[in-house]
């Protein structure tokens, strides 16, 4: 589809990468990218966040190009989205909206795609008003207001209905969890999790520690369901690995909530595998955004051992770094190449000892 960026920036230090990471999420969710038009503001504008100028310029570009839908990498309030549709005369999807297109697209678990319909229409309920433009006109006559506001209403109440009962869904899948969980428990097993920015290897790591086939690919949220594998390590004996969803700057909030009971395979892991692209420029940036996730779900207290990967494309060789206590820090490793899992692995033996009890679930959860 034929589609107009507009890049928003806000004097931000990490500007740069954050447009470039739009970019990535644009390409990935399928768009034809005609044109990228750059605004800079010092804030917001309240009513169309650009300002009047570069709203009739992007409107031009829109002609110009054909473009059938336009792209802003900034959250926009339902005010701003529908200002801005009036003039563009064709659809504005935000960077919320994009992200949520994006996983509805990658989900393949029945769970996922709960999660994933959940957000949306948590999404959708505040921007419910844009679909009944056509009433807007008649809003204050007499004998047309209630039609309008009955729509609005009735449309509201299905969505909370069908919201309602996606949340009992996922409850039921968050109680086969917990009875999987205590099971991990008695049986003293040892819970890894892999996290890490989208697009920093986790999943192609997580095949090389588990000679797993879970999909890969060198694109922003890859794989969004968490695959969970059993794995014998010489000297730690039984391991539970998963590979969770990656994380991204300024994740909505809506996203952590419904994704919440895939992200407990994080809260309630013994050890955490932070994953970091070695040579991402922004790698420090990506450190933080998946620290602040961790923080949101409550999963930063949990031990971390930092892993850089992709070191064949940073140009760095196989090695472990060791902190003050003598204890692994960081492991360096090529999960493409299989280069410095040893060192990984030794990293998990030496972590090892008694779990501390809060195993992760057990294989893929068939929800009912």
């Amino acid at each position: 589809m034929k589609s107009l960026v507009i890049s928003v920036d806000l004097g931000e230090p990490d500007y740069q990468a954050h447009a470039e990471e739009f970019l990535m999420l644009a390409s990935g969710a399928g768009a034809d990218i005609v044109e990228v038009l750059t605004a800079r503001r010092s804030r917001p504008d309240a009513a169309g966040f650009i300002g009047s100028g570069k709203i009739e310029e992007a409107a031009a570009l829109v002609k110009a190009t054909g473009a059938e839908v336009v792209l802003f990498d900034q959250a926009l309030t339902p005010a701003q989205q529908r200002n801005l549709e009036r003039r563009f005369e064709v659809r504005v999807v935000d960077r919320v909206a994009l992200i949520l297109d994006i996983f509805a697209l990658r989900a393949k678990s029945h769970e996922g795609k709960l999660q994933v319909e959940l957000a949306q229409l948590q999404h959708l309920s505040t921007r419910l008003t844009r679909m009944w433009t056509h009433l807007e006109r008649q809003r204050g006559g007499i004998g047309v207001r209630g039609p309008g506001e009955s729509q609005l209403e009735t449309d509201r109440r299905l969505i909370g209905v069908r919201v309602r009962a996606l949340k009992e869904r996922l409850d039921r899948v968050q109680r086969q969890r917990l009875t999987q969980r205590r099971a991990r428990v008695r049986g003293k097993t040892l819970s890894v999790s892999l996290v890490g920015y989208t697009n920093a290897g986790k999943s192609t790591l997580f095949n090389a520690l588990t000679r797993a086939d879970a999909y890969a690919a060198d694109q922003l949220f890859a794989t969004l369901d968490t695959t969970t594998r059993r794995v014998w390590i010489e000297g730690a004996g039984q391991v539970v690995v998963s590979d969770t969803v990656g994380f991204i700057r300024s994740l909505p909030p809506m996203l952590i909530a419904a994704f919440r009971a895939t992200l407990e395979e994080t809260v309630h892991a013994d050890l955490l595998l932070h994953v970091i692209d070695a040579a991402s420029p922004q790698r420090d940036e990506q450190i933080a955004a998946v620290n602040q996730v961790l923080r949101d779900i409550g999963a930063h207290e949990i031990p971390q051992i930092l892993v850089y990967n992709k070191i064949d494309t940073a140009g760095y060789a196989p090695r472990v770094e060791r902190n003050e206590h003598g204890t692994i820090a960081r492991v360096f490793v090529s999960a493409l190449q299989r280069s410095g899992l040893d060192g990984l692995r030794q990293s998990i033996v030496e972590f090892g000892g008694e779990p501390t009890g809060n195993n992760a679930c057990d294989e893929t959860v068939q929800p009912e």
